[in-house]
């Protein structure tokens, strides 16, 4: 073979060689992708799930909005329907925003940035949720006490005594399990991406 034959050779080995690198990479960007987005998937549906029982329960109040008569009641009412239209809203739109970082189209500093700011505004949306649910757990109990049982909590305060300590328990439980959980989730997923600048 003359040296004209090798070089000739070796530079469609060379473009062979680069082809099958440019496609490897392609294959491990989309399989770290598809692995980041699963993070989320569980927890979405979980979320999908409560939204539709908070849409549900604030369509029920509405249906029966007119039983209430207090002011308070009426302003319990209010609000209460209010943060079960919105917080399920902000706590999926937070989770879109982080399953939809795309991957394989932006550099590894671009990546990162755009996962920090995304999982910064899921767990504050979280930390927002755990306070204002300890908020709709006081503001809600003189609306559903006068529409499912037709009693005013505060002249009929009974109620008072064991409710409130037995949910603010359950409350807190759950929704430190919660964000436990979600941290641990966008841990997993960060790991998930420093794996990509080695």
């Amino acid at each position: 073979m003359e040296i004209e034959e090798l070089q000739a050779v070796w530079s469609e080995m060379s473009l062979q060689l680069e082809k099958q690198n440019k496609l490897t990479n392609k294959i491990i960007m989309q399989m770290t992708q598809e692995r980041y987005s699963n993070k989320f998937s569980k927890v979405s549906t979980y979320e999908t799930m409560g939204a539709v029982v908070c849409f549900i329960m604030a369509v029920y109040l509405l249906i029966h909005f007119s039983k209430l008569e207090t002011w308070y009641q009426i302003t319990s009412g209010i609000f209460t329907i209010a943060i079960l239209l919105v917080l399920p809203i902000m706590v999926l739109r937070a989770l879109n925003h982080m399953k939809r970082i795309n991957i394989h189209d932006s550099n590894f500093t671009d990546t990162i940035v755009n996962y920090t700011k995304a999982k910064n505004q899921l767990l504050l949306t979280q930390r927002i949720g755990i306070y204002v649910s300890f908020v709709l757990l006081f503001a809600s109990l003189p609306v559903f006490g006068k529409i499912i049982g037709d009693k005013d909590i505060l002249i009929d305060h009974g109620v008072l005594f064991w409710y409130f300590p037995i949910m603010g328990i359950f409350l807190f439980l759950f929704t430190r399990w919660g964000y436990k959980c979600y941290k641990g989730i966008t841990n997993a997923a960060e790991n998930i991406l420093k794996e990509l600048e080695n």
